[in-house]
């Protein structure tokens, strides 16, 4: 046991792992809790052990700054600085209160304490609890997804399931692909397959590349992503992968499995241009729409959000005393902008939890690449959005809701007919989003088919929990942040 300031970093991929080095860094005593078997998130993820020589390596940038940043959290684990948690699935995070409401985070006094509920590996039947000081927030994002006609047939995937399985199994799933959504995340997916030997029939992009020359400013202002956009259009032209911009897919088609798709142009209003319907052969397809914060924590503890995302102020504190956020789970932007982020909200705490005024010169350079980064990807948000009129091309007997097996007609008909105006309203007359996953896949396109906004909705849990950890909740005696 010991007597430093303790804090709990929820969430391992790079805004976590900024966090936890910039804590530790500064005496801070690190919990970094992950449901990988890994360190590293999405951008980083990579096979269990290294590829033969034989075997072409997963393709990743940033591959130096992912080793730096797993050697420096080594240092820290084998000095006893950090405790890093694996596959530990965090469902909960309990505040108990010891100041008056009106005392702020660092006013002295008795603090606040937290205590992280974490189910246990691949089973997740036992839980665990860690307690902390102090809880800072990486929980990253989700894909956003959309339906069409055929989205349910097996090769169908997100982009984002795409490149997981290509750097963190070397797996490509399947021979010829086609890629299709919007967003940048396309760009390395698509190129990625290409690298690994799959046959990429065309990258099919709904943004219309002119909507590039209204943001001049902010591009010119992050030459860094302009020559990176620049090597993956390179990319594209090396591997022949086809380009269809402002384009989208309209439908899948298959019998048992996917065989081929149709995509067609897409007018000024985000309408399909009739005639331009174009078929083509794939046994795989990548789609993907987005990034979504990941909120669900920050909810359940109170958490101001602005929009879908977190509101942090300049230290990345939240409004809640005690807890800090970090990365996607403050806004959707990258990975650079997360280990910003994370380095600021990892200055930040340890400086708070060890009553040292907050020296905002530390962290000035970071300070810097966030601003411009955040005016970057807002600029980016405008460009890429899904078409205008998607709703328009999901039939009727297109299922939403995968978990409780609701189509596009029974949310069309529990608004027109029944009155429904929100997602919320639709869920209890047509149990969509009421599954295993409580609305996260279908949300935004039950909010679509509704007519309205896509509004946080706050969960008591973060993730399913068996009944008996709840019924045992509380009972644990063991700290796992102690163990050593």
């Amino acid at each position: 046991m010991t007597d430093r300031p303790h804090l709990a970093v929820i969430g391992a991929g790079p805004a976590g792992l900024a966090a936890t080095l910039a804590a530790a860094a500064q005496g801070v005593r690190v919990t970094l809790l992950d449901s990988a078997a890994r360190a590293g998130g999405q951008f980083y993820r990579r096979p269990a052990a290294e590829p033969p020589a034989a075997h072409p390596r997963t393709p990743h940038h940033h591959r130096r700054t992912g080793r730096r940043l797993d050697e420096d959290l080594a240092r820290h684990v084998e000095a006893g600085r950090v405790t890093h948690l694996t596959d530990h699935h965090v469902w909960f995070v309990e505040r108990r209160s010891h100041r008056p409401a009106e005392d702020p985070v660092d006013g002295g006094g008795p603090r606040d304490s937290f205590t992280v509920h974490a189910l246990l590996g691949p089973d997740q039947d036992d839980s665990v609890e860690v307690r902390a000081d102090a809880v800072l927030l990486a929980t990253g994002g989700y894909e956003k997804v959309l339906p069409f006609p055929g989205w349910t047939l097996p090769g169908v995937l997100t982009a984002g399931g795409a490149q997981a399985m290509l750097k963190g199994s070397l797996a490509v799933p399947g021979r010829t692909a086609v890629v299709a959504g919007t967003g940048p995340l396309l760009l390395p997916v698509a190129t990625g397959l290409a690298a690994a030997g799959v046959e990429v029939a065309a990258l099919v992009e709904s943004a219309d590349p002119k909507a590039f020359l209204r943001r001049t400013r902010a591009l010119a202002a992050q030459p860094g992503k302009v020559a990176e956009a620049a090597q993956y259009a390179a990319r594209l032209l090396r591997h022949r992968i086809e380009l269809l911009t402002r384009h989208t897919v309209v439908k899948a088609h298959g019998e048992e499995r996917l065989e081929a798709v149709t995509v067609a142009a897409l007018d000024a209003d985000g309408r399909v241009r009739p005639g331009t319907e174009r078929r083509l052969a794939c046994d795989t397809l990548a789609v993907g729409h987005g990034l979504l914060p990941h909120t669900d924590l920050a909810e359940t503890l109170g958490c101001r959000l602005e929009g879908l995302a977190v509101h942090v102020d300049a230290e990345q504190r939240t409004d809640v005393p005690g807890v800090w956020a970090a990365g996607e789970t403050t806004g959707i932007g990258g990975v650079d902008l997360a280990l910003a982020e994370g380095h600021i909200a990892g200055r930040s705490a340890a400086a708070r939890l060890t009553g040292a005024p907050p020296d905002q010169r530390a962290w000035a350079p970071a300070a810097k690449s966030r601003a411009g980064l955040r005016e970057f990807f807002a600029a980016l948000d405008t460009v890429y959005a899904p078409p205008a009129c998607w709703t328009d091309l999901v039939t009727d007997d297109t299922v939403v809701c995968r978990c409780e097996e609701v189509t596009a007609g029974a949310i069309r008909e529990a608004v027109a007919r029944l009155g429904a105006g929100d997602p919320r309203t639709v869920k209890l007359m047509t149990r969509a989003g009421m599954g295993w996953c409580q609305g996260r896949m279908c949300g935004p396109a039950v909010a679509g088919l509704a007519g309205c906004e896509l509004a946080p909705s706050r969960r008591p849990f973060a993730r399913p929990v068996p009944l008996g950890v709840l019924a045992h909740a509380g009972e644990a005696d063991d700290d796992p942040s102690e163990q050593r």
